[in-house]
């Protein structure tokens, strides 16, 4: 039997699995991201005939497959985000994808050069690749379809920031990327190109082409046809034509796709939010996300088992802990400082601050641009922290966000009481 038929095979049984297990696994603690890595695990321990994922993970073929997870995710993540767009309205995600992420990499950048002794470019990098936070794995911390009633600050916060913090962490990747290539330069000119190329430019870039984009689609879609006799959009696959329209024609122009797919994404949402077109186009992109995601999952779980994690030491397992359970909590409260958000809230979204697949694409770019002495040590280092955090917050996720969302319950109608009270009165 071929390897490409086997393959065929499970990626075709754990799609259709999708179609019952999340709402299975409700009644438990697992998450299914959890659930399919353990699968992934235990396909490669059985005597199939599989290609064999590298342990280091070949970055030719991991970057088109984790680049094409997370720009489909975000285009989801994007369509079903209701809230307008004000500062007031986005003051928390906003500040999670600049203080909260800066330390963050900063946090994990002195602990990869002091503890690990990597050279800057290799700490750096890893503290660029582990600061941003997952929209393939987070679904259970963030909002549901468009569909669904109005989303609370925690969801809405941790939604907004895995939408923009994966192309907030790009100039970050790029300046590792440069730092390395610049080692054997003997002026600073790379400063200055970093700054106006990599942060400055790049990221004008993707917010403009995918405001464009985003707008276009949007005339196209909900306004055209109430003024002319232009047919009405009516398939949801429109969404993954968008994603990779906005996400090309940025990159094309050397700009960020990632930020342009999710501005493209909530600038379309913002046209006729209650419309159930947004609701088709979102469940598509959905579905696609879930089988790209069950397959990467599994590939992630059988890379596993063939070596990934063999270069991990105790300094690197300890400072991935750190990350998990100091690091993003602390930096979480202190960029939240002064929103307004009660302390509960602030420390479930600096806790949920879920790594996976954006992790994997950062750093197999990077490694596929320049040679890293530390590449070894880096992937084994960001798998493990992505296997925790998988199981870590796979395991808590649910549990926490019923106590938040019962506790909001109660404080509502306690505040209804009151109201009522006072009218009586």
């Amino acid at each position: 039997m071929s390897e490409y038929i086997v393959v065929l095979t499970l990626v075709g049984l754990a799609a259709l699995s999708m179609a019952w297990v999340p709402a299975l696994l409700k009644r438990t603690i697992i998450s299914y991201p959890t659930l399919y890595l353990l699968l992934g695990i235990g396909i490669y321990l059985l005597p199939f005939e599989l290609p064999r994922p590298d342990p280091l993970w070949q970055e030719d073929y991991v970057v088109h497959l984790t680049e094409l997870s997370v720009i489909i995710s975000l285009m989801g993540t994007g369509l079903k985000i209701r809230r307008k767009i004000t500062f007031r309205n986005w003051r928390v995600p906003l500040r999670l994808v600049s203080v909260t992420m800066l330390l963050c990499i900063a946090g994990v950048a002195l602990l990869g050069w002091g503890v690990l002794g990597m050279a800057p470019a290799a700490a750096i990098l890893l503290g660029a690749v582990l600061a941003p936070t997952d929209p393939v794995l987070a679904e259970q911390v963030q909002v549901g379809p468009p569909n669904e009633e109005e989303e609370d600050d925690v969801r809405f916060s941790l939604t907004a920031e895995a939408g923009l913090n994966d192309g907030m962490a790009f100039p970050f990747t790029w300046l590792a990327v440069v730092i390395a290539i610049a080692a054997e330069a003997t002026d600073g000119s790379w400063i200055r190109d970093w700054l106006l190329r990599d942060l400055l430019y790049r990221i004008v870039a993707g917010v403009s082409i995918g405001f464009l984009v985003g707008r276009g689609l949007a005339y196209l879609i909900f306004i055209l046809p109430k003024k002319t006799n232009f047919p009405r959009a009516q398939e949801g696959f429109l969404a993954l034509s968008a994603t990779l329209v906005a996400y090309g024609v940025t990159e094309m122009a050397h700009g960020y796709g990632f930020i342009a797919v999710f501005i493209a994404a909530i600038t379309m949402s913002s046209f006729e939010p209650e419309h159930e077109y947004h609701t088709e186009m979102h469940d598509f992109v959905n579905q696609v996300e879930h089988i790209l995601m069950v397959t990467l999952l599994m590939v992630f779980g059988g890379s596993i088992v063939f070596g990934l994690l063999n270069f991990l030491t105790w300094q690197g397992a300890v400072v991935g802990l750190l990350l998990l359970f100091v690091i993003r909590p602390l930096a979480g409260m202190i960029g939240m400082w002064g929103t307004g958000v009660s302390v509960r809230e602030k420390w479930a979204i600096s806790f949920f601050g879920i790594r996976g697949i954006g992790s994997f694409f950062y750093l197999s770019f990077a490694l596929a641009r320049v040679s890293f002495a530390e590449a070894d040590q880096l992937w084994s280092v960001v798998g493990f922290i992505v296997l925790v955090s998988i199981v870590l917050h796979g395991l808590t996720a649910s549990k926490a966000m019923t106590y938040l969302d019962d506790r909001r319950e109660r404080m509502e109608k306690k505040l209804h009481k009151q109201e009522e009270s006072v009218r009586e009165v």
